[in-house]
């Protein structure tokens, strides 16, 4: 009996030296698979709502929104604009708000990377850049920098100051 009771106390510390450590890494390796899940689900969703806001801009094609200068528009065209812009920009925040990060692994910085490429597009139009100031009031405050950094480097190089002929 003596021996049974051995091999038990052997099986009960090899089951507590080798089993929980594998345990425990089994558990971070399935905590670490679900969020990445949840991120790509998040990224999909974002990507979803992007898309139906091309849609939503393509069915306001008066607004000349995929057309750079833009035709002169009216005072109800402009309000329309500036309704698209706004659901743009909050668009923008909640991406900006679940996806980025200081540090980012190279599957979030890819995904990042997309949402960084449209807002630089949007930033590249002069009335999206114009738009903005109203449009970032009461937004967060990290994402106002970033997309106003953005508008910056998006604006293009400022004109050089006028010289002055000589008298």
């Amino acid at each position: 009996m003596e021996s049974l009771k051995d091999w038990l106390e052997l099986l009960s510390y090899l089951v507590t030296v080798i089993g929980l450590p594998f345990a425990i890494v089994a558990f971070q390796l399935e905590q670490r698979k679900e969020r990445r899940n949840e991120r790509d689900e998040i990224y999909r969703q974002l990507s979803d709502e992007y898309a139906n806001f091309l849609r939503l801009a393509l069915e306001h094609s008066d607004l000349h929104l995929f057309r750079q200068p833009s035709p002169p528009l009216d005072s109800e065209q402009n309000e329309r604009k500036q309704v698209l812009f706004g659901l743009l920009v909050s668009l923008f925040e909640r991406a900006f708000l679940l996806l980025y990060e200081e540090r980012m692994a190279p599957g979030m910085r890819r995904q990042w990377s997309s949402w960084e490429d449209y807002m630089r597009e949007w930033c590249r139009r002069s009335d999206f850049r114009a738009a903005l100031p109203g449009l970032l009031r009461g937004e967060d405050e990290a994402f106002r920098r970033l997309i106003e950094r953005f508008a910056r480097e998006e604006a293009g190089p400022a004109a050089p100051p006028a010289q002055k002929s000589p008298a």
